[in-house]
């Protein structure tokens, strides 16, 4: 279908419309394509990064990210991306990039907060990655922080389970570093994600959705300390947005999600995978919230200077300062 016939906009999955339904809105249509206008083709060929929403082999979502010279990423045509780029050896996330995959791309460039949304399935990884779009989306600017990007050296060491189980305990003959359990969130991890004002989570619908729906890769914001910490669960405010509920309509309908949190200083990545639990309407929680979620966290990988690159911040978004902390 070319995008002269394709309709002029998707419909929500069932799960994204019983969020709405729980959220008590009713966003009706919103404006998403079964291709890329001409002018997200555009915005994604000026980044210089992408966060991506991939699925393992167990069917859980992972939260990673891709990078190059801004250029790296081209669109031949309104329904293809190509992404010259792949996926670090000792990403977790790298098996789902494989052809035949679904695959959720955002792009964000964090100097002007505008962002747009991408999703698809892996065609081809020659050369990179091709995905062939079949959902494109722009998103508005809320709660998003400015930062301003600057090139250095990667330095990444190898990756780090967070606080493996004892190692006499596992079957190492027979079970790969990327899927060592996780026992706990460490001091590091914690204090990284007490301390963010950003981060991105990895999604997916039921596979009994189809074609309307995939993987899916989506920003939060807050003021630093909007994330709390309840042991190994992350509790997560849910402040007004678009309404098109595409995150938590997918985690109604499929509680698993893939976390992604950046170190914005130092490079490091810091990749969970845990379920999730909403709370529609909490008698409690920060300014602004209109719902809680609760990630119970069950594995995690931590990769030191892994970006080529750090950030300087710059500023909150107005939206974020009108939130609360917890």
């Amino acid at each position: 279908m070319s995008p002269q016939d394709a309709p002029a906009f998707l419909p929500f999955h069932a799960d994204e419309q019983a969020a709405q339904a729980l959220a008590g809105v009713a966003a009706g249509r919103a404006a998403i394509r079964p291709f890329m206008p001409e002018q997200h083709r555009t915005f994604f060929a000026g980044l210089g990064y992408l966060f991506t929403a991939t699925l393992d082999d167990g069917g859980w979502p992972m939260g990673s990210m891709l990078w190059g010279a801004p250029g790296f990423i081209g669109s031949p045509d309104a329904a293809t991306l190509h992404i010259h780029a792949r996926p670090h050896d000792d990403d977790p996330a790298g098996g789902g990039f494989a052809v035949g995959r679904e695959i959720g791309l955002l792009g964000l460039d964090l100097t002007n907060r505008r962002r747009n949304r991408a999703n698809g399935r892996i065609a081809s990884t020659r050369d990179g990655i091709t995905v062939s779009i079949a959902q494109s989306f722009g998103n508005c600017a809320q709660y998003i922080q400015t930062r301003t990007p600057r090139p250095r050296p990667a330095q990444p060491t190898a990756v780090e389970p967070l606080a493996a189980l004892p190692l006499a305990t596992l079957p190492l003959a027979t079970l790969p570093l990327a899927t060592l359990p996780l026992a706990t969130l460490d001091a590091a991890a914690r204090a990284l994600i007490a301390g963010s004002d950003t981060f991105f989570v990895a999604s997916r619908s039921r596979e009994s959705v189809g074609a309307m729906g995939g993987p899916d890769m989506s920003h939060r914001g807050g003021r630093p300390g909007f994330v709390a910490l309840q042991g190994d669960t992350l509790v997560i405010p849910d402040f007004r947005g678009n309404r098109y509920f595409n995150t938590l309509g997918n985690l109604l309908g499929e509680p698993r999600a893939g976390l992604l949190f950046v170190d914005f200083a130092t490079g490091d990545l810091l990749q969970l995978q845990g379920r999730t639990v909403i709370d529609w309407h909490p008698a409690s929680g920060p300014a602004k919230a209109e719902r809680l979620w609760r990630v119970e966290i069950e594995r995690g990988w931590r990769r030191r200077g892994a970006l080529p690159f750090s950030w300087t911040f710059d500023g909150f978004a107005p939206t974020t300062l009108a939130t609360g902390v917890w």
